[in-house]
């Protein structure tokens, strides 16, 4: 898919074409949520999702985004960015639209994190969700067995 944008910007969902090293150096070092991720955890992440998305001009990879989702109940909103350069121009709200209004989407629940894009999210129905939601964050190291390993043996 190739949606073409005005300023002879456009998106499209070719994984093969999304530059990983700007992907990097936008998360690792502009990112205030994935400073410092390393390229191979990049490389990972982004093959890993079920769509990427990415925003270019020319063949420049200029902004992009990743979902992760089963594709029936749940989708998850990462890495969202468009580069310093490129901003004013309506691209992210491109890339959210393009990603989330796309069909292999229709009906799931969206979520994502944002600490300073709120009113972009909210033009798409995104409510901020109340303080007891809860989370696990990677890399805990608290020391309890795995969940597995608490259940009885059969």
């Amino acid at each position: 898919m190739v949606v073409t944008l005005s300023g002879g910007y456009e998106l499209d969902d070719d994984r093969g074409r999304v530059d990983l090293d700007v992907v990097q150096t936008f998360l690792a070092h502009e990112s205030y949520w994935a400073r410092g991720r390393p390229r191979e955890l990049v490389a990972r992440s982004w093959a890993g999702s079920t769509r990427v998305v990415g925003c270019y001009l020319g063949d420049a990879l200029v902004g992009g985004t990743r979902v992760i989702s089963d594709l029936a109940t749940f989708a998850y909103l990462d890495d969202l960015f468009v580069l310093a350069a490129h901003r004013g121009r309506g691209l992210g709200v491109a890339l959210v639209r393009e990603t989330i209004e796309h069909p292999d989407f229709a009906g799931v629940s969206w979520m994502l994190r944002t600490a300073d894009a709120q009113s972009l999210y909210a033009r798409f129905g995104f409510v901020e969700t109340p303080a007891g939601a809860m989370e696990r964050p990677a890399g805990r190291s608290d020391g309890a067995p795995a969940i597995r390993d608490r259940l009885p043996r059969r």
